[in-house]
């Protein structure tokens, strides 16, 4: 319980600092540009560590314990948000985007070479589908997401503890969690849509709700992975 309230302060602080509109304002067109080239971006890195870097990181990592990736990753991506969420300069706010793209491109490169190729195609179609989808509704019908920020993130924290219980304690290895959370990041892309285009027009701003959304559309391909994984 203490832990969910310093996550709603930290969330709610976000808000605040993203609602204050410290910084120049841009138009809304350089806006959302900013927001889909810094998405880009991030998927850039990830495609390129994938394709070019993905056996030096497996060798490289391959006598490193699971805990201590675990650790690296955790760190490496709790910074990267606290320092985009944090900070009002838009150039820190790309090294705290960066600073989570790089840990999450890692554990692609870890990941994607057991997973057969057709399967991540098709992930990465579905993914793409559920995307546009998610942010057509965000934009056409905002006031449908608008209100659902504090039940996204309640649902979010007792999903997470409900998986880890059932994955330590019952060794549950079903789909069930993994189709929860596609629904739960579906709807948290129209939410953060909706929300980026209320926020003051800043390039800090921009690249702070790029990070959000670039969370939930990483979340909702790993989550497809698994899915089609245990069908195949």
């Amino acid at each position: 319980m203490e832990q969910s309230n310093s996550l709603s302060v930290f969330s709610a602080r976000k808000e605040e600092r993203l609602n204050s509109g410290l910084g120049d304002q841009i138009s809304v067109r350089t806006y959302n540009a900013v927001m889909l080239l810094t998405l880009m971006w991030g998927f850039l890195v990830n495609a390129v560590m994938v394709h070019y870097f993905t056996l030096p990181i497996v060798r490289l990592l391959s006598g490193v314990s699971p805990l201590w990736l675990f650790v690296g990753y955790f760190v490496l991506a709790i910074a990267g948000v606290v320092i985009s969420a944090r900070s009002t300069n838009p150039w820190l706010s790309f090294l705290g985007y960066n600073l989570l793209v790089l840990p999450i491109g890692v554990m692609l490169c870890l990941i994607l070479p057991g997973v057969p190729v057709a399967i991540v195609t098709k992930a990465l179609l579905l993914t793409g589908i559920v995307t546009a989808t998610m942010t057509l509704l965000g934009l056409v019908a905002p006031n449908v997401f608008m209100g659902m920020g504090r039940t996204l993130f309640i649902a979010l924290i007792v999903g997470i503890v409900a998986e880890l219980v059932a994955t330590f304690l019952f060794h549950y290895t079903g789909a069930a969690f993994d189709w929860i959370f596609v629904i739960l990041f579906s709807a948290y892309i129209g939410y953060d849509v909706a929300k980026s285009q209320v926020y003051p027009k800043t390039v800090d701003n921009a690249v702070d709700c790029a990070l959000d959304i670039y969370l939930d559309i990483i979340n909702i391909f790993i989550r497809l992975l698994a899915i089609l994984s245990r069908r195949d």
